[in-house]
């Protein structure tokens, strides 16, 4: 079993910058990868970002790339996402998702899910 917790959202400006947290309780955090996803109001959960167990490797939403970035301190059972050049399009509730084994864009891959911080962006 592993629980999440996310933080950091709030509300900045557009251009501005935000790092998120997922904070895991649980030996096996470690093993998995870990999702990032995102829903803003009246959408479908969409899937943002990617990284592995070791952090070697990440997978990245096209409309982040270059702009988003991933990371991952197993020491500390927590993941990043850092999110610059924001825009009003990244409004949406923010989740972090685990136990999958491998990079995974789909949500079903994902068994345990935080309950999301809130980042809002404002033109």
């Amino acid at each position: 079993q592993v629980r999440l917790v996310e933080s950091g959202g709030g509300v900045v400006q557009a251009g501005d910058s935000l790092r998120l947290s997922c904070a895991a309780s649980g030996r096996t955090f470690s093993s998995y990868a870990v999702g990032w996803f995102r829903q803003a109001p009246g959408q479908e959960r969409e899937f943002v970002g990617s990284i592995g167990w070791n952090g070697a490797n990440t997978y990245y939403l096209d409309s982040v790339k270059g702009r988003f970035t991933i990371s991952r301190d197993n020491a500390k059972n927590t993941v990043y996402l850092q999110m610059n050049s924001l825009n009003p399009d990244d409004t949406a509730v923010y989740y972090c998702a685990t136990g999958s084994l491998t990079i995974a864009t789909q949500i079903d891959s994902y068994a345990y899910w935080g309950q999301g911080t809130q980042v809002t962006v404002s033109s």
